[in-house]
Formats: structure tokens, sequence, C-alpha cells
């Protein structure tokens, strides 16, 4: 399998900043770090986004996740592994990716849940975080990004100018 064409935020001038500024932005409302690479694991498997599972699933592990927390997020609703707070978030995803599926698709539950939780930078940043991933899940999914080997090497410390020049790092 080979990528359609280079990566779209790669190609076009200035696009990859303006990902990557978004993403950094979305991390200053106090959201935990684990709840965000949750929601970018479920957009991922929702979307059939093989990089983004990749990545997000080894960034959890990273973060000393344990392999059945990871493992269960595609069904966490049967799962015991999640808070009520990670839930609501899962359920967000969900119903924020899936827009097309229901005529209500975030309904007052399910955000009235997520607002239980977090406060309204909180949610923001949930909310833009949730986009974010679904654009990378698109961009990636549109071109076949292809995922591989390369994830591991690409979440070890680097200094951001080799992040922002390496190809096949641009999954989201």
């Amino acid at each position: 399998m080979e990528s359609r064409i280079d990566h779209p935020a790669l190609t076009v001038k200035g696009a990859m900043e303006a990902l990557q500024r978004l993403e950094k932005a979305t991390k200053r409302a106090g959201v935990p770090e684990a709840t965000f690479e949750l929601l970018k694991l479920r957009a991922g498997q929702i979307n059939g986004c093989s990089g983004c599972v990749d990545l997000h699933s080894r960034a959890l592990r990273a973060m000393g996740e344990s392999d059945e927390r990871i493992a269960m997020v595609a069904a966490w609703r049967e799962a015991s592994y999640f808070t009520d707070a990670e839930r609501a978030v899962l359920a967000l995803t969900e119903a924020a990716t899936r827009l097309a599926d229901r005529p209500d698709p975030v309904s007052d539950e399910v955000w009235d849940e997520a607002a239980r939780h977090y406060d309204e930078a909180q949610l923001a940043s949930i909310v833009l975080s949730i986009a974010s991933i679904n654009a990378w899940n698109r961009l990636n999914v549109a071109t076949r990004q292809i995922t591989g080997e390369w994830i591991a090497e690409y979440l070890e410390p680097k200094p951001a100018d080799a992040v922002a020049s390496r190809g096949s790092a641009a999954f989201g």
C-alpha cells in the first residue's frame, strides 16, 4: 500500500504549522493529556484512520496507560476502565464525529454529561480537539497515509524542527 500523494498538511505551505498551533492551543485548558489521547484514538477508530489509531494507542502506552484501557476504547461503554469524565468525552467524541448519523448529532444529554465534568474552557478545548483529530483523520484517510514503525521514532522527544520536517509525521 502506498500513499496517494504526499501529506496535504506538508504540501500546502503553512498548513502543518496551523494544525500544530491548534493542537498546542487545546492543551491550555487543563484537560488531562490522557483524555485527549483517548478521544483521538476513538475518533481514529471510528474514521478508520490507521495512522491515528497506531499513533494514539502508542502515545497512550508511552504515557503509562494499560493495554486493557487502550484495547477497550472501542468498547468503552461495556468496559469498567474509564472514569465518568472520560466516558463523557468519549460519548461527545462519538457524537461530534458521527454528525450525519442522527438528526440531533450532539444531544443535550451527551453535552450536559460532558458539562458536568468540564468547565466552558475545557469543553471548548475538547470540541476543538475533536474537530482537529477529525480533520487529521480525513486528511490521512483520503490520501491513504500509511502508518508504520516510524511512529515509535516520532513519539521520541525531538527538537521541534525535526518533527515538523518529517514527511510521515503528519498524522494528527
